[in-house]
C-alpha cells in the first residue's frame, strides 16, 4: 500500500481551493491509499458520499442547537471529504473518465439542494416560524435549478461546437477587470460552500450561508440567461 503523503502528491489537482488543498485533500488520502488495491470504485466513493451528505441534511433538520448545528455540518464535511476522494482514487488508477466526471457533477448537485432546502427548514423552525426563510429557501432552489440547467445547456457540444468555446489571450487586466476577478473570486467561494459553511456552523449564524449562497446563484442565473437570450434571439 502507497503511504497517504505519496496518494496525496499523485492525485493533486491544479489549480485547487486552500480548502481542499491543504485540508480536505490530506485528509481523503489517509482513505484512498486503502482503496487503491481494493474493488471499490470510485463511483461507489461517490455514492457513498451522498449517502453521508443525506445523513447530514437530516441532521441539520433534526438536531436542535448550536451544537446540532456543528454536528450536522461536521458530517457533511465528511461527505466532502469523500467527494474528494472519489476523483483522487480515478486518478492514481488512472480511470477518470467523463462519464464519471458527470456521474459526480450530479451527485454533487443533489446534495447542493438537500443541504440548501434543509437550511431554510431549520432556519424556519429556529426562528419562530419566520416564512421568509422557507421562501428564500424556495428561490434558491429555482434560481438553483435555473443555473444548473443553463450550465448544462451552454456547454453542450451542439451550442459550443466540437471544440468548444473559444478562449482569447489574457491581456493587460485593467483596474475595474481586477476588481470584477476580485469579485469573482468571492462569487466563487460563495458557490463552493464546503469551503466555508463549517465555519457558519461555528459561529451559530446559518443564515450567512443562506442568504449568500442564494444571491449568488441568483446573479448567475440571471446572467446566463440574459446571454443566452440575447444570442438566441439574433436568431
Amino acid at each position: 500500500m502507497r503511504p497517504a503523503t505519496e496518494v496525496y502528491r499523485l492525485t493533486r489537482k491544479v489549480p485547487d481551493l486552500p480548502w481542499n488543498l491543504y485540508v480536505c485533500r490530506p485528509i481523503a488520502s489517509l482513505l484512498v491509499a486503502p482503496l487503491e488495491g481494493t474493488r471499490v470504485t470510485p463511483n461507489q466513493v461517490t455514492l457513498a458520499s451522498l449517502a453521508v451528505a443525506l445523513a447530514s441534511v437530516a441532521l441539520l433538520v433534526v438536531l436542535p442547537g448550536r451544537v446540532g448545528l456543528l454536528v450536522a455540518i461536521l458530517v457533511f464535511e465528511a461527505s466532502y471529504v469523500l467527494d474528494c476522494a472519489d476523483g483522487m482514487l480515478a486518478r492514481l488508477r488512472g480511470v477518470q473518465s467523463t462519464p464519471g466526471h458527470l456521474f459526480d457533477f450530479l451527485m454533487d448537485e443533489i446534495k447542493a439542494f438537500a443541504v440548501l432546502g434543509a437550511a431554510a427548514v431549520r432556519l424556519f423552525l429556529e426562528r419562530d416560524r419566520d416564512p421568509t426563510y422557507l421562501l428564500v429557501g424556495i428561490a434558491g432552489l429555482v434560481v438553483l435549478a435555473t443555473g444548473i440547467a443553463l450550465t448544462t445547456f451552454v456547454r453542450r457540444p451542439e451550442i459550443t461546437g466540437p471544440a468548444g468555446p473559444a478562449k482569447g489571450a489574457a491581456g493587460p487586466r485593467s483596474p475595474l477587470g481586477a476588481v470584477v476577478s476580485a469579485v469573482e473570486s468571492v462569487a466563487k467561494l460563495l458557490i463552493h460552500y464546503p469551503s466555508y459553511i463549517l465555519f457558519v456552523a461555528i459561529s451559530g449564524r446559518l443564515e450567512a450561508y443562506l442568504f449568500p449562497y442564494v444571491a449568488v446563484n441568483a446573479v448567475y442565473a440571471a446572467r446566463t440567461l440574459l446571454s443566452v437570450a440575447v444570442s438566441f434571439g439574433r436568431k
